[in-house]
């Protein structure tokens, strides 16, 4: 066997798979999905062919012809806690197969709400999350990056819910019987309360990149090319459409940087606070945490990084999860592009310096494991939830800032335009990219050290912290702070979230109970309505001790399973020594609150406080 991806089964010699045809019925008290997929190769086969799962439970594999019975096998008979399993099935000349599966309950994808954790409290609620090697935990795949799909998929629901994908919607109807491809009776396939969605992805995606969500949905138009979708409750529909209202302008921005816009619609759903990312850059349907809805349109941020992506992560893709920084240093890149054009360069300043003190803090959190700050990482048997960071965003942001800077932004701009027209629909690893570099940038190894950046550990001597007037302002008062000076009302009297999160995640990260409580009382940051500022501020009161707000650390964890804020809270409770009153406090919050995250939520916080209790 040669694996081309150290977080997959994929063999190398085998064909890859060009298209999947799923059926799909979705039994919500069971939380399980019984489901049929007819995956048709990019070549006939004969003899072993290997595929990605985690808990699925198979039922038969057919040759789709002849429904004739194809031997298989599954390796290890204990699921790797990472990989999961392969199931290995013996080919004669197949360029086809047909799975019988059914999902798990447990499923490390899918989050199955019930009513009552939903917003309208009256129907389930089902989403995906398969970034990054989840996809297999919903469908035997290649689950890697390196292969690319298209697929379509009937989705039978029940009939007072509607669904949504990352595809083309092509029609809601009745069921068929004899459609379903064995993945359940027809009886129960053609019931009377059932409705089939069917959905159709003609652009060849990685894995990751599948999604879908069902619920009571409802939508807003935005513009011509994009809806906001979300449970269907008009209060946040209402907020979500005054928060993204710019999103066709940011479209038009990008095609300006970036070329044509390939993907025909660009929705945005916003899902339940218990969405693991702030966003997930599906295509055609990007998926939302609603803790971007911030009343000031700053949110568009999160929005700008995943239609970045459009170009960037989903046209063009990292091979594996050892080039992440491929899709997220160009995606942010990208994304401050789009912001400085639409909402200025101050806006895109502030954003660079949140990046880069956030880059500063992972050299801190990997100082016992440096190789995980490098932008070409070697991730063997290590689960890339584990280590995500902030590292390939920011140190890949920095990388291909310093390239500009060296030949100049209108020679970046065509570079760029060319790279993306070139490797459109295809994965690519780091080699490639500055196999691609150095020829169109003539004489750049002899400015920029490529390997240094691409293979060094730490933060290079040539990134740069940005410059500009408030930038500089906002760090002067953070440390004036030390000395015991708050700032005053005027001073801060034009600021927005993203000011005092700057403001905030450049105090030091111990200071006076005294002093938290003086600041809090002036500017009331423990009930902002912004989570960046809010759960910025609950980190510095949990370092500095400063227990009376325990109360609102507790209330935050309950309602968000964003793990941006999940992390440095929990971390924050169980680091350290003393920490034992701390330890109980999170291990009950979390006990209490688990059944609310998605299940790599739940993973990342078992995991932190594995390590620290």
């Amino acid at each position: 066997m040669a694996p081309i991806d150290p977080h997959s089964y994929t063999d190398s010699t085998h064909p890859l798979t060009t298209h999947i045809s799923l059926s799909f019925y979705f039994d919500f008290p069971s939380s399980t999905i019984h489901s049929a997929a007819v995956l048709s190769l990019s070549a006939p086969h004969s003899g072993p062919f290997t595929l990605d799962l985690r808990s699925l439970s198979i039922s038969a594999v057919l040759d789709p012809a002849t429904l004739a019975p194809l031997p298989f096998t599954f390796h290890p008979a204990s699921p790797d806690a990472v990989l999961g399993q392969s199931i290995t099935v013996a080919l004669s000349n197949h360029s086809q197969l047909l799975v019988v599966f059914k999902t798990s309950p447990s499923s490390s994808a899918l989050q199955w709400l019930t009513p009552p954790q939903t917003f309208n409290k009256s129907f389930p609620f089902v989403y995906t999350q398969c970034q990054a090697i989840h996809a297999r935990s919903i469908f035997p795949c290649q689950d890697t990056p390196a292969a690319r799909i298209r697929y379509s998929a009937k989705l039978n629901v029940p009939r007072y819910l509607s669904a949504v994908m990352a595809a083309r919607h092509v029609t809601r109807r009745d069921p068929l019987p004899g459609e379903c491809g064995g993945a359940c009776d027809d009886s129960l396939w053609c019931g009377e309360d059932r409705i089939v969605e069917e959905f159709v992805m003609e652009q060849p995606v990685p894995p990751y990149l599948f999604a879908f969500a069902v619920g009571e949905l409802g939508f807003r138009e935005l513009g011509p090319r994009t809806k906001i979708y979300s449970e269907a409750v008009p209060a946040v529909l209402d907020a979500a459409a005054r928060e993204f209202a710019g999103t066709e302008e940011m479209i038009k921005v990008g095609e300006a940087l970036f070329g044509p816009y390939e993907w025909e619609r660009f929705d945005l759903l916003v899902l339940p606070p218990s969405f693991p990312y702030g966003g997930m850059e599906n295509p055609r349907m990007t998926f939302l945490t609603p803790t971007v809805i911030k009343g000031d349109a700053s949110g568009a941020q999160v929005v700008a990084h995943e239609l970045a992506h459009s170009w960037t992560g989903n046209l063009i893709t990292n091979k594996t999860n050892d080039h992440f920084w491929l899709n997220e240093g160009f995606t942010t890149y990208a994304e401050r592009r789009i912001v400085e054009a639409v909402q200025g360069i101050e806006r895109a300043v502030l954003n660079i310096g949140i990046g880069w003190k956030g880059l500063v803090e992972e050299m801190e959190r990997f100082k016992d494991n440096m190789d995980f700050t490098k932008l070409k990482t070697n991730q063997q048997g290590v689960d890339p939830d584990d280590v995500y960071s902030q590292v390939p965003y920011e140190k890949g942001f920095q990388f291909l800032w310093r390239i500009e800077r060296q030949i100049g932004r209108p020679a970046f701009d065509e570079f760029l335009k060319k790279y993306i027209a070139t490797f459109k629909f295809q994965s690519i690893d780091t080699d490639m990219f500055l196999d691609f570099l150095k020829p169109n940038v003539p004489g750049i190894e002899d400015h920029v050290d490529l390997k240094v950046w691409t293979e060094g550990t730490g933060i290079p001597s040539d990134a740069m912290e940005p410059v500009s007037e408030i930038y500089t302002k906002i760090l002067s008062l953070a440390n004036e702070f030390k000395a015991g000076r708050m700032p005053n009302e005027d001073e801060v009297a034009e600021w927005g979230g993203q000011e005092w999160e700057l403001y905030l995640e450049n105090l030091p990260k111990s200071v006076e109970a005294s002093q938290v409580s003086a600041l809090d009382e002036r500017y009331r940051l423990s009930e902002s309505k912004d989570y960046e500022v809010k759960v910025a501020f609950l980190h510095l009161a949990i370092s500095s001790r400063c227990s009376n707000y325990y109360n609102e650390v507790e209330k935050t964890l309950k309602e968000v399973g964003r793990m941006k804020y999940l992390r440095p809270l929990y971390t924050a409770l169980v680091q350290g020594t003393g920490k034992e009153e701390e330890k109980i406090f999170a291990k009950r919050v979390f006990s209490e609150a688990r059944a609310c995250y998605h299940p790599i939520a739940q993973g990342v916080v078992e995991s932190i406080l594995a390590k620290y209790m």
